[in-house]
């Protein structure tokens, strides 16, 4: 306890400039805050302010300590108020990223149910498919589908992603069903403009067959519209595409060879020190995902 209040001194005199701002603060005289900090430099062995009659500054040894004493009492405010009923509550601005369809879809949704239960919180949601850089975009979390890139990050899993190769029951009432994916060749596929290659599993192995088409988009819903207007086969996400399936427009091909499943993730730059809003919110997307009724009948 004596250490706390050494500490909690320390960092309220940095903040407020002056011993007597400080014992205002903490509801005690000025000689209390004095002799806390006294004890906390003797107990360290070091030089931790400078107080003269007319002003009081920090030394370096002080201000490295301060940012280090800094977090630790902010862990002890979250740890506080994740366990306490009717506690602290979030607040402050999130900035979130995530890709454009998925993020329309199925993170814009939660953030308004995140916001119904921590009102004192602003988000800024950002949906764009470039990767963002996070730390000197200043963005607290993103969402990301895929393989990950930046090992610089800290990552959770929240969902697996599958993809699988869809039409609609009037093209393939046309053109007929692939039963192997070398099959495709004689089909009409849409694809991403810089992706020529849809995923596979043969055997143990996975596989990437180039495909063709008349069609492509560098927008994935505007293949997923194609595919649902007969024009040709998709290789899509059960996210993107679930609802489709289990309503009949689109109907899933090759099931037999689907690549096994990617990830669905989200992404922040430090374990460690996350503000309790961050965390909330990273929780919220978890518990969300990690709730089978979530996706319903869309994974297969």
């Amino acid at each position: 306890m004596d250490a706390f209040k050494q500490i909690s001194a320390f960092v309220n005199v940095a903040g407020k400039g002056s011993l007597s701002a400080a014992a205002q603060a903490e509801g005690v005289t000025p000689a209390i805050i004095g002799r806390r900090l006294d004890a906390l430099e003797a107990r360290l062995g070091v030089k931790l302010v400078v107080r003269t009659t007319r002003k009081l500054s920090l030394t370096f040894e002080g201000q490295a300590f301060l940012e280090d004493c800094q977090r630790i009492l902010n862990d002890l405010a979250n740890a506080e108020a994740s366990v306490s009923l009717g506690g602290v509550k979030a607040s402050g601005h999130l900035k979130i990223s995530a890709p454009a369809g998925f993020g329309r879809k199925h993170v814009a949704p939660l953030v308004g149910k995140f916001l119904e239960v921590n009102p004192e919180v602003t988000v800024n949601l950002d949906l764009t498919d470039r990767l963002v850089d996070l730390v000197n975009e200043g963005v607290d979390c993103a969402v990301r589908v895929g393989e990950l890139t930046d090992s610089s990050l800290v990552s959770m899993r929240l969902a697996e992603n599958h993809r699988v190769v869809v039409a609609s029951p009037e093209y393939l009432a046309r053109h007929g069903a692939p039963q192997r994916p070398e099959d495709l060749a004689r089909h009409n596929c849409l694809s991403l403009g810089q992706q020529r290659g849809w995923t596979f599993r043969n055997g143990d192995r996975t596989v990437v067959i180039k495909v063709s088409g008349s069609l492509e988009c560098n927008d994935g819903a505007v293949l997923h519209e194609w595919a649902l207007e007969g024009k040709g086969l998709a290789w899509r996400s059960m996210w993107e595409v679930g609802a489709d399936l289990a309503a009949g427009r689109l109907v899933a091909v090759l099931q037999d060879y689907a690549a096994p499943p990617n990830g669905i993730h989200v992404v922040f730059p430090q374990r460690k020190h996350l503000p309790l809003r961050v965390r909330l919110f990273i929780d919220f997307l978890k518990n969300s995902y990690g709730n089978p009724a979530y996706w319903g009948d869309i994974h297969p």
